[in-house]
């Protein structure tokens, strides 16, 4: 699947999210630990919910630019609401993070979680690109596994799902921690 069908998918699997989120026990985001929360979009209207509900300070868009042109704050809206933005373009549907930017995501959060503070991280649904980081960076905080960390973010939000390429990630990463001293 390539570029040009992922943006004519958008819109209409944004919808599905939407409904889903509205017509079954999905929700638009799940708290995953004490700092991160995995989500779909984060649409403004959210900003302050996560701000002050959730203790948001920073947010992960693993998005490509057309998917948060609209309804999605931009790096300077973040900035006025006190949240830094970290953004990784990682296409969607087929698209993984490269390793220099999981090493780039599990940095952020970590400097967020020093000060006791709250990361969203998200793709267009909370599924794929941003479960592939919220694995990376639980296998490091827990010493865990792939599998582990897989079953752990489903025990939490049970729509995540990864891919062959996703999976090759988690693999990839998991020996980098292992490989160098902690």
């Amino acid at each position: 699947m390539g570029g040009i069908t992922a943006r004519v998918l958008y819109y209409p699997t944004l919808l599905f999210n939407v409904v889903m989120s509205k017509v079954s026990s999905r929700r638009w985001y799940d708290r995953i630990d004490s700092t991160v929360i995995l989500g779909a979009l984060p649409f403004r209207g959210i900003t302050k919910q996560l701000v002050e509900d959730e203790n948001v300070r920073a947010v992960i868009t693993m998005n490509e630019e057309y998917e948060t042109r609209f309804w999605v704050n931009n790096k300077e809206e973040w900035e006025a609401a006190g949240v830094e933005q970290l953004r990784l373009t990682t296409q969607d549907f087929v698209g993984t993070p490269s390793s220099e930017n999981v090493n780039k995501a599990v940095d952020f959060i970590y400097k967020y979680k020093e000060m006791n503070k709250s990361v969203y991280i998200h793709c267009k649904a909370g599924r794929t690109r941003s479960a592939t980081i919220t694995a990376c960076y639980l296998m490091k905080d827990n010493g865990w596994n792939p599998q582990t960390a897989y079953n752990f973010i489903k025990s939490k939000r049970s729509h995540i799902i990864l891919r062959q390429k996703q999976w090759n990630t988690l693999e990839d990463y998991y020996q980098s921690i292992n490989e160098s001293p902690r």
